[in-house]
Protein backbone atom coordinates (compact mmCIF):
# COMPACT_ATOMS: atom_id res chain seq x y z
CA UNK A 1 0.00 0.00 0.00
CA UNK A 2 1.68 3.54 -0.98
CA UNK A 3 0.60 6.49 0.98
CA UNK A 4 1.49 10.30 0.57
CA UNK A 5 2.80 12.22 3.38
CA UNK A 6 3.19 16.21 2.68
CA UNK A 7 4.50 17.83 5.69
CA UNK A 8 4.44 22.07 5.71
CA UNK A 9 6.61 23.89 8.13
CA UNK A 10 4.57 25.98 10.80
CA UNK A 11 8.36 28.69 11.13
CA UNK A 12 11.93 28.53 10.73
CA UNK A 13 14.56 27.49 13.50
CA UNK A 14 17.43 30.22 13.77
CA UNK A 15 20.82 28.70 15.15
CA UNK A 16 24.74 29.94 15.28
CA UNK A 17 25.43 26.25 13.43
CA UNK A 18 25.59 27.17 9.54
CA UNK A 19 27.85 24.09 9.23
CA UNK A 20 27.09 20.45 10.02
CA UNK A 21 30.72 20.40 10.94
CA UNK A 22 31.21 20.89 14.49
CA UNK A 23 27.62 21.18 15.52
CA UNK A 24 26.87 19.14 18.88
CA UNK A 25 24.98 16.09 18.13
CA UNK A 26 22.77 16.55 20.98
CA UNK A 27 20.86 19.32 23.01
CA UNK A 28 23.11 17.97 26.03
CA UNK A 29 26.17 19.08 24.22
CA UNK A 30 24.46 22.11 23.32
CA UNK A 31 24.42 23.78 26.85
CA UNK A 32 23.64 27.32 26.78
CA UNK A 33 23.62 27.42 22.91
CA UNK A 34 20.75 29.90 22.09
CA UNK A 35 18.60 30.28 18.75
CA UNK A 36 15.33 31.77 17.91
CA UNK A 37 12.37 29.68 16.72
CA UNK A 38 10.24 31.82 14.12
CA UNK A 39 6.61 30.89 13.85
CA UNK A 40 4.72 31.85 11.21
CA UNK A 41 2.47 34.21 11.18
CA UNK A 42 -0.95 31.88 10.79
CA UNK A 43 0.22 29.79 13.28
CA UNK A 44 0.76 32.27 15.89
CA UNK A 45 -2.64 31.68 17.72
CA UNK A 46 -1.02 27.84 18.52
CA UNK A 47 1.56 29.84 20.81
CA UNK A 48 -1.34 30.72 23.34
CA UNK A 49 -0.35 29.07 26.75
CA UNK A 50 2.93 28.10 25.28
CA UNK A 51 4.99 30.48 27.69
CA UNK A 52 4.13 28.57 30.61
CA UNK A 53 6.05 25.38 29.93
CA UNK A 54 10.05 25.37 30.48
CA UNK A 55 11.01 23.22 27.90
CA UNK A 56 9.52 21.96 24.66
CA UNK A 57 9.83 19.70 21.98
CA UNK A 58 11.08 20.77 18.72
CA UNK A 59 10.18 18.72 15.34
CA UNK A 60 11.82 19.29 12.56
CA UNK A 61 13.17 18.54 9.02
CA UNK A 62 16.83 17.41 8.17
CA UNK A 63 17.33 20.03 5.45
CA UNK A 64 21.13 19.77 5.64
CA UNK A 65 20.74 15.60 5.21
CA UNK A 66 19.68 13.77 2.02
CA UNK A 67 19.43 10.18 1.10
CA UNK A 68 19.59 7.17 3.87
CA UNK A 69 21.60 3.66 4.73
CA UNK A 70 19.89 1.01 7.21
CA UNK A 71 23.17 0.59 8.84
CA UNK A 72 25.11 3.26 10.05
CA UNK A 73 28.17 4.03 12.14
CA UNK A 74 26.76 6.93 14.44
CA UNK A 75 28.70 9.47 16.04
CA UNK A 76 29.05 8.05 19.46
CA UNK A 77 30.11 4.79 18.50
CA UNK A 78 33.03 2.88 15.69
CA UNK A 79 30.82 0.30 14.59
CA UNK A 80 27.49 -0.21 12.14
CA UNK A 81 24.52 0.23 13.80
CA UNK A 82 21.05 -0.54 12.33
CA UNK A 83 19.87 3.32 11.30
CA UNK A 84 16.54 2.99 13.87
CA UNK A 85 18.75 2.95 17.20
CA UNK A 86 20.55 5.36 16.17
CA UNK A 87 19.63 9.10 15.89
CA UNK A 88 21.72 9.61 12.58
CA UNK A 89 19.95 12.36 10.79
CA UNK A 90 19.55 10.69 7.48
CA UNK A 91 16.57 8.97 7.35
CA UNK A 92 13.91 7.57 4.70
CA UNK A 93 11.76 10.68 6.48
CA UNK A 94 14.06 13.07 7.80
CA UNK A 95 12.66 14.16 11.10
CA UNK A 96 14.47 15.27 13.99
CA UNK A 97 13.52 16.26 17.41
CA UNK A 98 15.06 18.24 20.39
CA UNK A 99 13.92 19.30 23.60
CA UNK A 100 14.97 22.78 24.56
CA UNK A 101 15.07 25.35 26.90
CA UNK A 102 12.21 27.71 26.11
CA UNK A 103 13.41 31.42 27.55
CA UNK A 104 10.79 33.40 26.29
CA UNK A 105 8.06 34.25 23.88
CA UNK A 106 7.90 37.79 21.89
CA UNK A 107 5.99 38.86 19.26
CA UNK A 108 5.56 35.21 17.86
CA UNK A 109 9.63 34.45 18.07
CA UNK A 110 10.36 31.64 20.77
CA UNK A 111 13.73 32.50 22.35
CA UNK A 112 15.48 28.93 23.33
CA UNK A 113 18.65 27.50 24.39
CA UNK A 114 20.27 24.40 24.29
CA UNK A 115 19.89 23.90 20.65
CA UNK A 116 21.92 21.57 18.78
CA UNK A 117 20.21 22.36 15.18
CA UNK A 118 21.54 23.87 11.84
CA UNK A 119 20.39 27.00 11.02
CA UNK A 120 17.24 28.05 9.52
CA UNK A 121 15.75 24.45 9.54
CA UNK A 122 12.01 24.02 8.39
CA UNK A 123 9.98 23.50 11.79
CA UNK A 124 7.34 21.49 11.62
CA UNK A 125 5.82 21.09 14.93
CA UNK A 126 6.02 22.13 18.82
CA UNK A 127 4.88 20.17 21.91
CA UNK A 128 5.28 20.92 25.36
CA UNK A 129 8.05 19.05 27.30
CA UNK A 130 5.84 17.55 30.42
CA UNK A 131 8.57 14.58 32.43
CA UNK A 132 5.71 12.93 33.53
CA UNK A 133 4.39 12.09 29.80
CA UNK A 134 7.66 12.51 28.49
CA UNK A 135 10.06 10.69 30.89
CA UNK A 136 9.50 7.44 31.58
CA UNK A 137 11.44 5.43 34.67
CA UNK A 138 12.33 2.26 33.88
CA UNK A 139 14.40 2.45 30.50
CA UNK A 140 16.98 0.62 28.60
CA UNK A 141 19.48 2.70 26.69
CA UNK A 142 21.18 -0.53 24.33
CA UNK A 143 24.24 0.13 22.97
CA UNK A 144 24.35 3.66 24.12
CA UNK A 145 24.32 3.06 27.67
CA UNK A 146 28.11 3.41 27.94
CA UNK A 147 28.10 6.27 24.51
CA UNK A 148 25.50 8.42 25.99
CA UNK A 149 27.79 9.66 28.75
CA UNK A 150 29.85 11.32 26.34
CA UNK A 151 27.50 12.73 24.07
CA UNK A 152 28.17 16.18 26.11
CA UNK A 153 32.00 16.51 24.62
CA UNK A 154 31.01 14.95 20.83
CA UNK A 155 30.60 16.98 18.02
CA UNK A 156 29.76 16.29 14.55
CA UNK A 157 31.72 15.52 11.57
CA UNK A 158 30.98 14.77 7.74
CA UNK A 159 29.73 11.19 7.86
CA UNK A 160 26.27 11.99 7.46
CA UNK A 161 26.57 14.79 4.81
Amino acid sequence: MKMRFVANPIGVIHTPFTNLEGMPIQPTGAAGVKGTVEVFEKYLPGLKDLEGFSHIILLYHFHGSSGFKLQVVPFLDSQPRGLFATRAPKRPNPIGLSVVQLDKIENGILHIQNVDILNDTPLLDIKPYVPEFDAPKKVRTGWLAKARKVASRHKSDDRFK
